[in-house]
Order: structure tokens, then sequence, then C-alpha cells
């Protein structure tokens, strides 16, 4: 019974601390990283379809994404759909090969960047302190209802700080490595 409330409340921590790093990857940094585009939809044959199985996506360099189009035909569609994304970039493009330049991010631009990063992290760190919460107050229910010893409670209450006490390291590691990124020029 423990270990099934332990295993739960792990993987439930778990997707919390991946999504917090999906959603940080997508934070643009001073270099070019494919993962920026990851957002982009491309309407295909009337359907959005997410860019990235329609082009293959790598940094040339550290300023410059080269997407290769995998459908020569689609080349217009996915430009246009990379300059009408939020991101501000002007590609350019040649047969099935578009060019993606990347501009340098300014300082106040940077400390935005940081806001949203620490904004970010604190959420998740409070998905994880309520996953706490739901877990000890399941068990206080259960000892209430006597399927639970106050020994079993106690070991459960103690085992879901560890596991809170190690995410929040987690993630406050992620917070630590994505603000260095972001502040190297």
């Amino acid at each position: 019974m423990i270990s099934k409330i332990e295993t739960d409340t792990q993987s439930r921590m778990e997707k919390c601390t991946e999504s917090f790093k999906s959603q940080i990857k997508k934070i643009r940094t001073g270099r070019a990283s494919p993962s920026i585009l990851d957002s982009i939809q491309v309407d295909y044959y009337g359907a959005s379809t997410p860019l990235r199985q329609l082009a293959n996506i790598v940094a040339e360099d550290a300023s410059h994404l080269a997407v290769t189009v995998f459908d020569r035909n689609l080349t217009p569609y996915i430009e246009k759909a990379i300059q009408n994304s939020p991101l501000g970039l002007n590609p350019s493009s040649a047969a099935n090969l578009i060019r993606v330049p990347l501009p340098p991010i300014t300082e106040e631009r940077r400390k935005e960047l940081i806001k949203v990063i620490r904004s970010e992290a604190e959420a998740v760190r409070v998905a994880v302190r309520n996953i706490r919460a739901s877990v000890n107050k399941k068990s206080k229910e259960m000892l209430k209802k006597k399927e639970i010893s106050e020994d079993e409670e106690r070991q459960i209450h103690d085992s879901v700080q560890r596991l809170t006490d190690r995410y929040i390291k987690k993630i406050d590691e992620f917070l630590t490595k994505k603000e260095k990124e972001v502040m190297t020029f």
C-alpha cells in the first residue's frame, strides 16, 4: 500500500518536473536551438501540423537554424508559418532549405526571460507541494478509516516529504542552469 502511494506520488512529481523542463527548453537563450521552433504549426492540406513532422530542424551555428523541408512544395507555407509566429523571426529559403537567423537578445530581454523562467519554476514548485498536500490529506483520511496505522501514516508523510524535497531541488537545479544559459552571451 505504502509503496503504491510512493510510486504514484513520484510519477506525478516527475511529470511536473518534465513539463517544466520542456517549457523552459522553449525559452530562447543566446544560442540557436531547434526546440525554439517546436511550437510552430503549419497548415498542411487543411490540417494544422507541427513543423517537426514536416521538416528537419538543426542549429547551423550559434545564431542560425536550418530547416530542411521534406516536401519542397511546402517550403513557402513553412516559411510563412515561421514569419507569422510570435517569435519575431525572418526566415529565407532556397529550394527545400530554410535558414532562420536569430537576432541577438538584449540585456533587458534576458532579464525578462529570467523573470518568466522563475515564475514557471515557482508554479511547478507549487504543483509539487500541492501533490504532497493531497497525498498527506489522503493518508489522514485512510488513518481515520483505519485502513492504515499511525506508523504507516507517518511513513507515508516522511516519504512524500523526501520526494518533495528531491523534486524541488531538481527544479531549482534546472532553473539555475537555464538562468546561466540565458545570461551567457
